[in-house]
């Protein structure tokens, strides 16, 4: 019996650090795989607002090609309203799935902003629907929906921790310069 309480110590210091080695092995796995779930989310969440601002941008795209149609926009490819129908429509047609995966996977603040700027596209298709002719009022619209753009993508950056990134606004030279 004296030979294994002399071995006792040894003993209860394997076992401890057989617990020890299970604990701090365990606890690294569990952190992993939070790393590797919130991961996944943050691509799924990137996927979501990426979808969406893609559709809402093919609207935008129309309805500057409309207003160039009308006189309202310098776009150089101008498209008659007639003929822009299908296509706004299919446009609005991938706008309602990707507005579901956003509400589904975005955050709050992301939404809002996502909100604002689909109700300014919305105020654009309104105002061409109505066939208005006013490059004032349509360069007006234009810049509501560029800063509402722009307010979504900071919403979106601020979210999945990523740097500030471009307005997205170009100074082009301008054709008459060339």
């Amino acid at each position: 019996m004296s030979a294994f309480i002399q071995q006792l110590p040894a003993l209860l210091g394997v076992v401890i650090g057989a617990l020890g080695s299970y604990l701090a092995i365990t606890r690294g796995d569990q952190a992993r795989f939070r790393r590797e779930q919130a991961a996944r989310w943050d691509e799924r969440r990137l996927a979501a607002y990426t979808g969406y601002a893609r559709s809402l941008k093919k609207t935008v795209t129309l309805t500057c090609r409309i207003a160039a149609h009308l006189g309202n926009d310098p776009h150089p490819y101008p498209l008659s309203p007639e003929e822009a129908v299908p296509h706004l429509a299919e446009a609005t047609d991938a706008r309602d799935p990707a507005g579901e995966a956003l509400l589904m996977l975005g955050t709050p603040d992301v939404v809002q902003r996502a909100r604002e700027w689909v109700v300014v596209v919305m105020d654009m298709e309104r105002f061409l629907r109505d066939r208005t002719q006013s490059p004032q009022a349509w360069s007006t619209l234009l810049q509501q929906q560029r800063t509402a753009r722009e307010r979504y993508y900071e919403a979106v950056r601020s979210d999945l921790a990523l740097p500030p990134g471009h307005s997205g606004q170009w100074r082009l030279p301008s054709a008459q310069s060339s």
